[in-house]
């Protein structure tokens, strides 16, 4: 839990206008029921989430937080920095997040970052590579200042799709140059 306090108080939550957040607290495994599940008017604030948190503990949880940051995209025929979905998660180690691998082997923190064409250039939209590319960025900086932060054992980036997400924009950025 202390892992996610700081990936919550690194994480650079949308202050804009925005739809709801949901917290949500699982026990056991992803097809349980959630033992609370509870929106949040936006914008979030760490310490309010954490205290929710704090008030469920045990290796078997699992906490949930789907909220926003801003990314650029293209909406209405032009781009616009906007809040976008993203998803942060916390596993304790006897919770069975369903994936197929041995519980030992599993996550400890996730984040869904989204839709993955906010990080795949769109060449076809007038300025689409270059704020993709932000995107990227926005993310990547994220990345290094969890790394720079928590004791990071392996990383992996997966899609919905399953497809190599870096393999796909390398194949992107390719093709576009």
């Amino acid at each position: 839990m202390r892992h996610f306090e700081k990936l919550l108080r690194l994480f650079p939550f949308s202050q804009r206008e925005q739809g709801q957040s949901t917290i949500s607290i699982q026990a056991v495994d992803s097809t349980e029921p959630p033992l609370l599940e509870r929106p949040v008017n936006g914008p979030v604030d760490a310490s309010e989430v954490l205290e929710i948190f704090s008030e469920y503990k045990g290796e078997d949880v699992a906490y949930w937080l789907e909220s926003w940051w801003d990314l650029w995209q293209f909406q209405g025929g032009d781009w616009i920095l906007a809040p976008a979905r993203v998803g942060l998660a916390s596993f304790g180690p006897e919770f069975d997040n369903g994936t197929e691998r041995a519980m030992l082997d599993q996550e400890d923190l996730r984040i869904d970052f989204g839709v993955d064409t906010h990080y795949l250039p769109q060449t076809e939209l007038g300025g689409g590579a270059r704020l993709t590319e932000s995107n990227i960025k926005s993310l990547l900086r994220l990345v290094h200042e969890l790394d720079a932060t928590l004791p990071v054992l392996k990383r992996t980036l997966e899609t919905e799709s399953g497809e190599n997400f870096a393999g796909r924009l390398q194949h992107v950025l390719r093709s576009s140059s």
